[in-house]
């Protein structure tokens, strides 16, 4: 019976603390919410802090973000770019071969 007891007590205790400690945690679901969070909480306790790096980082951060995804959005629509381009170039090959063609008469896409 004292050993139900007990385990009853340290279950409520662990329960407690767990819930206790829920509340008292910092909670950021994202990474701008917690250099936010940072940066707010160092300018409120006057520490000194270089914003200019902080915020240097978040621009490199960001620009790598977004180049991977430019990245993979170019790889992506890469065979209709090469496509268009094969395009572009073939009609260009046609006209110079036709005009090339043409002897002394020159229609208006040779002239």
């Amino acid at each position: 019976m004292r050993i139900i007891i007990t385990a009853i007590i340290i279950y409520f205790l662990s329960l407690s603390s767990f819930w206790i400690l829920g509340f008292t945690m910092a909670k950021a679901d994202t990474k701008t919410e917690t250099i936010v969070g940072h940066v707010i909480t160092q300018t409120i306790q006057n520490k000194d802090m270089d914003h200019a790096e902080v915020l240097s980082n978040e621009l490199a951060a960001l620009m790598h973000k977004y180049s991977i995804e430019m990245t993979t959005v170019l790889l992506q629509y890469m065979p209709n770019i090469l496509d268009s381009i094969s395009a572009q170039l073939r009609q260009e090959l046609d006209k110079k071969y036709k005009c090339s063609l043409q002897g002394d008469y020159k229609n208006k896409e040779c002239s």
